[in-house]
């Protein structure tokens, strides 16, 4: 690097020769106790720099300091590196994917509710119905989370069990409800799903049952139907048949259902007797044999299965019991479903409601709960409620809940890498949370952050711009230091936004639409009862603050609405009086930010199926010596069977992590060597894996369906993404955009309608561009696109914009504005 652009003063991180991935060699001195901002274009090698060589390395240093057996912590490809602290990382990734997780579990505060709870709390008497007073009112104090005992009210003497920590927890039996078992939503069958009613099982009713399955269950069907004398006739539409068949089909002999039917008969002892399982009744078996394969339950809700709140608890998840006890008239449950900064101003009030020796018993519980209260609203989700489950938060929203924990460890000399905290944050809270990425620096820490926000970027103490470009084309540090020297840099990408060479993207002025979508009555979650007009064949923005209900809108009304209407698939939409508009479009297509996979065989290459033209490439290219089956690392013949086309093995390391290593025989390469011998342009089918989207486009140019398929990822701004980069380890963005290039390669007649969240997650301003100007093409061919955003560039770019607001959580969910970005 030239020394021009590295102005650190000791103390300085020093690094070396970094050559991992695409680095090019790259040194750089990184001013230690400073908030540094790490930028570029997307793949320009920044992740590589600050979480592979950075963070590993100080991982790995800190390890070693102790004693420890560093092996699975690997040295990344570096000269060497100096100055280093032990780091601490926060990135983008789902870490609790449990519908068992909350947000009050993740971040302990539900855990200082139920000791709150179980120490103050009066309940009713199941027996006189009076309230029974805390249990440290009779000077005894329980285990806190021992098996409750019982003891007897002190008005009418029935015995009613200890309330401990336990019996607000809806994660062990005394506390959870026992018709959800504590996960507050109950899985059943939507029948519509499950069978075709206009068609007859013998014909294929059963969408979950192939030919030969058909063939084997009618035989099975007849003889459970002669058991109890019922007529049954399989060619008879299902919609057809009489209330006790329908039952047997869908629910079994077994079932409640069925046997109020032939209440004084026992069902068939065997299956060639008829002991018929039910189509409904297999499904949720399997659903729940397989509860820890999140693939197939995915795949069985696709199928039929739908998730509904459970009506014993209403969704709160705990039993009758608990939900009874109250702390000053407030229940556990309602202060779980408090916006946060609404549970700090109730916590904040207990002091003056509490009595003395009540007080000195929660004092230091109220304390600590405040003070966690307080960091998570500084960090901008204060929207959030305690009750929420944690796989339904963003990746930002994940990130800044462990960035609230980290403000409370106190820990100094720590060098903390976050990957794009800003992710899902409105503009007006990027503020707050340059605040705490200050106060961690305050504290005397190193705070490395991966960011593309400006905001954020002019905020820096230290700005370093990887680039210039993505994949081959990055690896270098085009300029380092101060934002304002970053700024003046010519040749920086990054600088030329920063001092506004370049300009920001403008709407095209479209207007407004002379056909719309019409959202009426709009009131689920905190949605106050909103009508929502969206024109249709423009570009259309969701704008709000965090929390205001813009997901609710779009993913929860909307989106459900057009599943059901297009495909009679999905979930039921969100509380709303209806939707017009739906006969100006012929379909519509939902692009949200779940990940594409959780195997981690699916890669870039295989998602967007530009994987099968390359094989058969490939398969041409060998003369008839292979198939196109033999160049696929998912099936044996072409594959290395030593890790069965994985490249790696796992090793199990007794009470230490697994360890993925290489795999000796096909040195990660994860075909035979023969298969490797075939090359196109040079390359095999291995190193076309390992290439990045812009370098295979080089290799395939003259291969018109390779090509076109790698052009569209491209232009969505996945030109850096190695195409065998499993799908399990790409961002929530990346999948989107991902799933966008897919959906822009299939034929689309008549007009579709677009459903984005958030899509420029993780992209350059220069990126934006790229994908906007591939977003107003859709508009452009007479599709409506619309879509939640943050992104200052694509809020002024777009025809229309509907803003959400004032606040997040209960100070949410009003209409605030609508028009083009200009009004």
């Amino acid at each position: 690097m030239d020394p021009s652009i590295d102005p650190c003063v000791d103390p300085c991180i020093h690094v070396t020769g970094a050559r991992l991935n695409n680095l090019r060699n790259v040194s750089l001195s990184l001013p230690k106790n400073k908030l540094i901002v790490m930028t570029g274009l997307s793949g320009s090698g920044k992740s590589t720099l600050a979480f592979d060589t950075l963070h590993q390395e100080g991982q790995r240093q800190y390890l070693e300091s102790l004693g420890m057996v560093t092996g699975y912590v690997s040295k990344p490809a570096v000269d060497s590196i100096t100055g280093l602290s032990p780091s601490i990382s926060v990135d983008q990734h789902h870490t609790n994917r449990s519908p068992r997780s909350t947000v009050g579990t993740v971040t302990e505060v539900f855990t200082y509710l139920r000791l709150l709870w179980s120490r103050i709390g009066v309940r009713p008497c199941p027996g006189c119905g009076q309230s029974i007073p805390p249990s440290y009112a009779d000077g005894t104090e329980p285990d806190e989370d021992a098996e409750a005992e019982q003891r007897p009210c002190p008005h009418c003497g029935t015995l009613v069990p200890e309330l401990v920590m336990g019996s607000f927890s809806f994660n062990k039996p005394a506390g959870a409800c026992p018709a959800c078992t504590g996960l507050g939503e109950v899985i059943r069958p939507d029948v519509q799903r499950l069978v075709d009613g206009g068609r007859s099982v013998a014909d294929g009713a059963v969408r979950g049952w192939n030919a030969k399955y058909t063939a084997w269950a009618l035989p099975v069907l007849r003889a459970a139907a002669a058991h109890y004398g019922l007529p049954f006739d399989p060619d008879r539409p299902v919609d057809e048949l009489g209330a006790a068949q329908r039952d047997l089909l869908l629910h079994g002999v077994e079932s409640p259902r069925f046997r109020r039917h032939f209440p004084g008969t026992e069902p068939p002892k065997t299956v060639s007797a008829g002991r018929f399982e039910g189509v409904a009744t297999a499904l949720l078996r399997r659903y729940e044999d397989r509860a820890d394969d999140p693939d197939y339950r995915e795949r069985a809700e696709q199928q039929g299965l739908v998730r509904r709140p459970c009506t014993d608890c209403g969704g709160t998840r705990l039993r009758p019991e608990s939900r009874a006890v109250t702390v000053h008239g407030m229940t556990i449950v309602e202060a779980a479903q408090l916006p946060l900064t609404d549970l700090g101003t109730w916590l904040a009030g207990l002091r003056e409601r509490s009595a003395g020796d009540e007080w000195l018993l929660v004092e230091p519980v109220v304390a600590d709960l405040a003070e966690r209260v307080r960091r998570l609203v500084d960090v901008g989700v204060g929207y959030l409620a305690l009750g929420q489950a944690t796989p339904s938060l963003s990746a930002g929203e994940t990130q800044r809940l462990r960035l609230a924990a980290l403000l409370g460890s106190g820990l100094t000399g720590v060098l903390y890498v976050l990957d794009e905290p800003t992710i899902g944050l409105h503009p007006s809270d990027t503020a707050r949370l340059i605040g705490v990425l200050r106060r961690l620096r305050d504290l005397g820490n190193t705070v490395l952050v991966i960011e593309h926000d400006l905001e954020v970027l002019r905020a820096a103490d230290h700005v370093v711009d990887v680039g210039p470009g993505a994949g081959r084309d990055g690896g270098r540090i085009v300029a380092a230091g101060t934002p304002e020297e970053v700024a003046r840099t010519e040749g920086s990408v990054t600088g030329a936004y920063l001092s506004g060479r370049l300009p920001a993207p403008r709407s095209r002025a479209r207007g407004d639409g002379d056909t719309a979508l019409v959202v009426r009555g709009a009131r689920a979650h905190n949605l106050k009862d909103l009508t929502v007009r969206i024109p249709l064949r423009r570009l259309v923005t969701l704008t709000g603050p965090s929390g205001s209900g813009k997901s609710t809108l779009l993913l929860d009304i909307l989106g459900r609405a057009a599943r059901r209407h297009f495909h009679r698939a999905g979930d039921l939409p969100a509380e709303h009086d209806g939707i017009d508009g739906w006969e100006h479009l012929s379909k519509a297509v939902l692009i949200d930010q779940e990940p594409i996979s959780r195997v981690p065989r699916s890669n870039a290459a295989t998602y967007s199926d530009v994987f099968t033209p390359i094989r058969e490439v490939f398969a041409a290219r060998s003369r008839g010596a292979f198939t196109a089956g033999h160049f696929s690392f998912n099936v044996p013949g072409g594959r290395c069977e030593r890790c069965e086309g994985a490249g790696v093995l796992t090793v199990r390391m007794h009470f230490l992590p697994a360890v993925a290593v290489r795999c000796p025989t096909c040195k990660g390469r994860r075909f035979r060597p023969e298969v490797l011998t075939v090359r196109h342009e040079g390359h095999d089918i291995a190193e076309v894996l390992a290439a990045t989207v812009d370098e295979a486009l080089t290799v395939f140019a003259d291969v018109p369906a390779v090509a076109a398929r790698l052009r569209r990822m491209a232009d969505v701004g996945l030109g850096y993404l190695p195409l065998g980069q499993p799908a399990t380890t790409l961002s929530g963005g990346e999948a989107q955009r991902l799933k966008l290039a897919r959906e822009l390669g299939r034929r689309t007649t008549g007009r579709a309608l677009y459903l984005l969240d958030e899509p420029t997650t993780g992209l350059h301003s220069a990126d934006t561009a790229r994908l906007l100007d591939v977003l107003q093409r859709l508009v452009d061919a007479g599709h409506s696109v619309v879509t939640i955003e943050h992104n200052t560039d694509v809020i002024r770019a777009s025809d229309w914009l509907i803003d959400l607001g004032p606040e997040g959580g209960a100070g949410g969910g009003q209409l605030m504005a609508q028009g083009a970005p200009g009004d």
